[in-house]
């Protein structure tokens, strides 16, 4: 078995033209860059768009490893705040325009959100295009959560916009899609066919995406609406159920994502890594426990998230509410568990 083109299988670009057409993205299969999962696409538009000590601006929280990936390229993660008590909705226009420099060069958004799971609608992906406009900027959107959008709302892309076209750098998964995180296979897509050529060096020195994978995916991409269709529904069924069990614990900050299958809470504890801890070590009902995974590496703030938690609702429907019931005693049995002012 040889390697394939750099940039991945034609067929496969072909392909991913084609399932971009059908939202409404109009791209060359040129235009196209398959990749080694998202992680890789992310960390190649990196490199070729920011130098060492630029800066890129991201709501936080974030994906923890957005922080890897730009110290890796030397980049400098300017975090601009939202919180909990909005739902993790986008901070304002004027608070990102506060934190451009001399050496801002993008602004990053995932959306939906891991680790929140907010979905931001149209007005606001346009607002951060005619922002990234004005300034010159990239518009670096990670959309591998595209297709889990709830209670009937429609995703817009940034690569919808007119005249950002050498702007726009568009970060997707397909192994992300179909539960198939183990292929690692993604996409780079931009019209900007400067950053193509430059990711396209790049994506040399690592010889091509694996093989397998490719065609796996291409395969996958033929049965996407009939396969996508249940799967959201069933997410949606969790995030309800999520959503509800949070809302009846005492001292519990939640809200209710509106996409993606994560979502924060904030608990009545001082110190949410030792809860985190505390549950996968010493705690049991019933024999079993929950895993979450702290607030805190999802900020590059340091003091926030510090009693916040990020729940990945990816359990069947009967499992996730015998966790919620575990979650619930451990919360009113828990030695650090703070007392309501």
């Amino acid at each position: 078995m040889s390697h394939t083109p750099a940039e991945g299988l034609l067929s496969l670009r072909h392909a991913m033209a084609s399932y971009y057409s059908r939202l409404g993205i109009q791209v060359a299969p040129e235009e196209v860059v398959i990749t080694t999962g998202a992680s890789e696409g992310l960390q190649l538009a990196l490199f070729t768009c920011f130098e060492q000590g630029d800066e890129v601006i991201i709501p936080e929280p974030f994906y923890a490893n957005y922080s890897g990936f730009a110290q890796i390229a030397g980049v400098r993660v300017v975090p601009v705040k939202s919180n909990i008590e909005t739902g993790f909705a986008m901070p304002g226009i004027s608070d990102f325009e506060a934190l451009i420099s001399p050496r801002t060069k993008g602004i990053l958004l995932c959306n939906p959100s891991n680790p929140t799971g907010t979905f931001y609608p149209k007005e606001v992906v346009l607002a951060l295009g005619d922002l990234v406009k004005q300034y010159g900027l990239f518009l670096l959107v990670d959309e591998v959560y595209r297709d889990f959008i709830y209670d009937g709302q429609t995703f817009f892309s940034a690569m919808e916009i007119d005249g950002l076209e050498a702007h726009v750098i568009l970060i997707d998964s397909v192994s992300k899609r179909f539960s198939a995180c183990g292929a690692r296979v993604g996409t780079l897509v931009t019209r900007n066919r400067e950053v193509i050529e430059q990711v396209s060096r790049y994506a040399k020195l690592r010889l091509s995406p694996p093989f397998l994978g490719q065609v796996l995916s291409e395969f996958m991409l033929e049965e996407a609406a009939e396969y996508l269709g249940p799967v959201v529904a069933e997410y949606a069924a969790r995030r309800d159920i999520l959503f509800e069990r949070l809302s009846a614990i005492p001292g519990v900050v939640s809200y209710k994502p509106g996409g993606a299958f994560y979502c924060f809470a904030k608990f009545p504890v001082a110190d949410a890594d030792h809860f985190c801890e505390w549950l996968l070590g010493t705690y049991s009902y019933q024999g079993a426990t929950v895993m979450l995974s702290s607030g805190r590496g999802f900020y590059a703030t340091p003091g926030l998230g510090l009693d916040e938690v990020r729940i990945a609702y990816i359990l069947n429907q009967a499992d996730l509410q015998a966790a919620m019931e575990v979650l619930e005693q451990a919360l009113a049995v828990y030695p650090g568990r703070r007392r309501p002012l």
